[in-house]
């Protein structure tokens, strides 16, 4: 079959949620995707956060063949190796002591959310309400598009469950005008990657969680996207000295398969058999491939070259900032990086860079976003800056 055939196929018997890019992938290694034609392409998106290692990396491809010869998924009733493995390696490598195991980043946020409803219930006279920031992504299901503060995301599904308070971010005055004895939790993104790679104060992060810790509420931080190295430290709160009572992930915790998970210190443990669960949740294979991988990056402190790399990016991007008058802004940390430039010209820049051979990220109309895996090297950065001047040079941006 064509790619033209595949095409085909998608269009006829596919939902049509998703604009796809005209490319149909078929192998990737490291850094690099391939298409069907053969060409390859140099993967600055890592499945959008999700490829943390790069593409079939051996750690990960060695547990997953080795799980599925073994046993892939049972109930939850009986114990899974992986699972306790992988529950163990993320306790004792954060300041967290529970985890509970889903299938994705918006099912544990849902997770995340039951539990701190549940604290409220019990802990502060039926409180229920959640503030969540605007700009913020925490998923698609029905309850997250209320939690999710953009209203472009908001607005077709209404009306929306109840008990979900959008703020502005970076303002601590609309978070504590906000607070209410409805109030149980406040969820936030250490840094709102979906947002368009927007970075709060420093001091607000502190101010948020001190203003929760007076409050008795849960501070709650969605990791889906800055977790497991991708700004430079293990997890993004440490990048901030913050402490925490829920952290969320997804995405990159599977290393390319579906896993997700929310965290929380014993005091916040309120949850009790049959409060949660999940079939597939915390099974074998996908806890066997987030295993392997979170171990390889403590082990080989990936964290670290994520930072180094990160640093040298940024440096790159500067120069070519310097080169090119519209780019207003770099920002970001490690490999989660936002380039702001004057005009909504963004689209423009990823369709052409993905006809160059380089895949990256139009977040925003003006602001591109760019975060390939963590052991990115020098080179392919350098590619990559290649490909970008080529692309603002010809767009005249």
């Amino acid at each position: 079959m064509t790619t033209t055939d595949w095409k085909k196929l998608e269009s006829t018997y596919y939902m049509q949620v998703v604009n796809r890019l005209p490319l149909v992938l078929v192998k990737g290694k490291g850094t690099i995707v391939w298409d069907e034609s053969g060409k390859k392409y140099l993967d600055f998106t890592s499945g959008w956060a999700v490829m943390n290692l790069g593409h079939t990396h051996p750690a990960v491809s060695n547990a997953i063949k080795y799980q599925v010869d073994n046993i892939m998924q049972m109930t939850n009733l009986f114990y899974t190796i992986p699972q306790l493995k992988l529950a163990k390696l993320l306790i004792d490598n954060s300041c967290f002591d529970r985890v509970f195991f889903s299938n994705s980043g918006a099912e544990a946020n849902e997770g995340a959310c039951k539990l701190a409803r549940k604290w409220g219930k019990h802990k502060l006279d039926g409180a229920y309400e959640i503030i969540t920031m605007e700009n913020s992504f925490h998923g698609r299901t029905l309850a997250m598009m209320a939690a999710t503060g953009q209203k472009e995301y908001q607005e077709k599904w209404q009306p929306l469950p109840e008990g979900f308070v959008n703020v502005e971010y970076n303002n601590i005055e609309a978070l504590k005008k906000a607070t209410k004895k409805n109030t149980c939790a406040v969820l936030l993104e250490v840094v709102q990657g979906e947002g368009g790679v927007n970075i709060p104060d420093h001091s607000y992060l502190l101010e948020v969680q001190e203003w929760c810790h007076q409050n008795n509420i849960l501070f709650m931080v969605d990791e889906v996207q800055t977790g497991m190295g991708r700004l430079g430290t293990l997890f993004g709160y440490q990048k901030f000295g913050l402490d925490p009572d829920v952290m969320v992930l997804g995405k990159a915790l599977g290393a390319g398969t579906p896993l997700g998970a929310f965290l929380c210190k014993e005091r916040f443990s309120v949850l009790e058999a049959g409060d949660h669960g999940s079939t597939f949740g915390g099974n074998a294979l996908t806890t066997a491939a987030g295993w392997s991988a979170l171990k390889y990056i403590i082990d080989n402190d990936i964290a670290s070259d994520c930072a180094d790399a990160g640093k040298y990016l940024k440096s790159m991007l500067d120069g070519l900032a310097s080169r090119h008058p519209n780019i207003v802004e770099i920002r970001g940390y490690g490999l989660l990086i936002g380039v702001e430039i004057s005009k909504n010209k963004a689209p423009d820049v990823m369709k052409l860079c993905l006809e160059k051979g380089l895949l990256v990220n139009a977040v925003r109309p003006n602001t591109l976003r760019l975060f390939p895996p963590l052991n990115v090297t020098e080179g392919d950065i350098n590619k990559a800056i290649e490909i970008l001047e080529e692309a603002f040079d010809e767009l005249k941006i």
